[in-house]
């Protein structure tokens, strides 16, 4: 996608952001909000500061990656499909270096 996407397109909340300080998240009305990582039952699995600090780091090194010619169009926070929480697959990945 070429030039500035639309925005503002949410009923019942607000996201701006600023390169300097990152995201931020309010209600429509203007209180404080928090971003979440919900899984398909509902859980709340994280949120708060550090998921849009995740999110906001994601994106920079997406555009950062993309401008430097390093043709990494998709950036992860961990390898896709290995679970974070699983110890088997932490010990797998660190016998594999």
């Amino acid at each position: 996608m070429i030039g500035i996407p639309k925005t503002g397109t949410l009923e019942n909340g607000r996201i701006s952001a600023n390169v300097s300080s990152g995201y931020q998240f309010t209600t429509a009305n203007g209180r404080p909000a928090r971003l979440a990582i919900i899984d398909e039952q509902g859980n709340v699995v994280e949120s708060g500061d550090v998921v849009a600090r995740e999110a906001w780091n994601v994106c920079v090194a997406v555009i950062k990656n993309f401008k430097i010619g390093q043709g990494h169009i998709v950036v992860h926070s961990a390898p896709p499909g290995l679970s974070q929480t699983n110890p088997a697959q932490v010990v797998a990945r660190k016998a594999r270096g």
